[in-house]
């Protein structure tokens, strides 16, 4: 497979005014590197021994997709397609086969639709901090009760992290909230509703949708906006997600247990994101995704280190494998379900991207419940050769039917 066949492979399909060969890059090409690990956001998956793409396009026009799409056919190349970063396991950018990288960060118009949309411009934020000392098993478990039925525009995070006070272990729960609206009309809502947490003025801050979204990400409050255009992140870090659902709300007992295993296994965090509101009046079986009424929660596991090496990676993997064992009883198990975009390999991945039905069904069913058979029913129609394919992708039954008859 020569560069320059390929090369010509791409210019024949692509159009002539936007050539494609000005942003195609090979591993002996000055940029190669740079983009390839430019969003990269797991340095797990940046290792000398990690499968590097034969080669890169960054497609500024729809006939370099084409293009992509006909050539990595013609050389039995996979496609990973790259957008943004947000991809926990690497399966964007890693393939144990033969493949390119279709990294579509150069592709940036927006557009609008100004009759169809609404918009908010006021929202306010807040962050409130309990320990176990502060009543934060009492908190939380009342919040289970609260937070996907409150006022629809209200969302209340939690994040559960194992942390030292005086030299002694605890768990500090960390509650990020985001309301459309002012802060008198939240406080109204919260000391209505879940006076419990205790919010007063002081801990809301007033500011655009726009600036929350700054907040959101972790920047102090009054960072200029222009930090929202930088595309490569200021740290880097290894690290591991995992997800699950909860149907019924945990016991205080419960919950205590769930500390002693957090401050036991020292490093996994836990993040809850509530459901509810506009996300329960949508039937399950109207999109793919199914995550739908009588979900309280999602859990994210989430677990970061910076040193490098294998030992301290089997270390923090194991760690947060176990958290999630632990969590068997609690959570949903009918299937035991995830969030795709929390991508995860422990749940199943196939060998060689032709997975049988029985095999992918088992992730399948964790990411999209019922509406998994219609996705394969709907794959086998549109791509029976099976080409867009990767680790946790839908089956085609026609593909594998041909395989089998070989």
């Amino acid at each position: 497979m020569a560069a320059a066949d390929i090369l010509q492979c791409l210019s024949l399909h692509s159009h002539p005014s936007f050539p494609i060969s000005q942003v195609t890059y090979f591993p002996n090409t000055t940029s190669y590197p740079s983009i390839l690990n430019s969003y990269i956001r797991n340095l797990r998956f940046t290792s000398p021994i990690t499968p590097k793409p034969s080669f890169i396009i960054t497609p500024t026009h729809l006939s370099h997709i084409q293009a992509s799409i006909i050539c990595c056919n013609q050389f039995s190349l996979q496609l990973r397609i790259r957008s943004g970063g947000h991809d926990y396991d690497g399966l964007s950018y890693v393939s144990q086969l033969p493949f390119i990288i279709l990294d579509m960060f150069m592709l940036q118009s927006v557009d609008i639709n100004m009759d169809d949309c609404t918009a908010w411009v006021d929202s306010g934020a807040t962050i409130v901090e309990k320990t176990l000392e502060q009543g934060a098993t009492e908190i939380v478990h009342q919040w289970q009760h609260v937070a996907h039925r409150i006022h629809h525009g209200l969302f209340i995070r939690v994040v559960l992290s194992p942390v030292k006070r005086n030299g002694k272990k605890t768990i500090r729960a960390k509650f990020n909230a985001l309301f459309l609206g002012d802060s008198e009309e939240l406080l109204g809502i919260m000391n209505e509703n879940f006076p419990e947490l205790g919010l007063v003025g002081e801990q809301c801050i007033e500011m655009s949708w726009i600036d929350s979204v700054l907040f959101w990400y972790n920047y102090p409050v009054g960072t200029s906006r222009e930090a929202l255009l930088q595309r490569v992140p200021e740290s880097e870090k290894f690290l591991k997600r995992k997800s699950d659902y909860v149907q019924k709300a945990m016991s205080k007992t419960e919950l205590e247990s769930l500390w002693e295993k957090m401050m036991e296994l020292e490093k996994p965090v836990l993040t809850l994101n509530p459901y509810g509101g506009r996300m329960s009046e949508i039937s399950e079986v109207e999109t793919p995704f199914p995550h739908r009424a009588g979900n309280l929660y999602k859990i994210q596991y989430s677990v970061n280190w910076k040193e490098e090496g294998n030992d301290v990676a089997n270390h923090n993997l194991d760690a947060i494998r176990r958290l999630y064992d632990y969590m068997t009883p609690y959570v949903c198990n009918s299937p035991r379900s995830s969030y795709l975009n929390y991508r995860d390999v422990d749940i199943g991945v196939n060998g060689d991207g032709n997975a049988d039905y029985a095999e992918a069904s088992i992730w399948g069913s964790k990411y999209f419940k019922g509406n998994f058979d219609r996705l394969v029913e709907v794959k086998t129609m549109v791509d029976p050769g099976n080409f867009f394919r990767y680790e946790q992708s839908i089956p085609s039954l026609a593909s594998w039917d041909s395989l089998m008859s070989q």
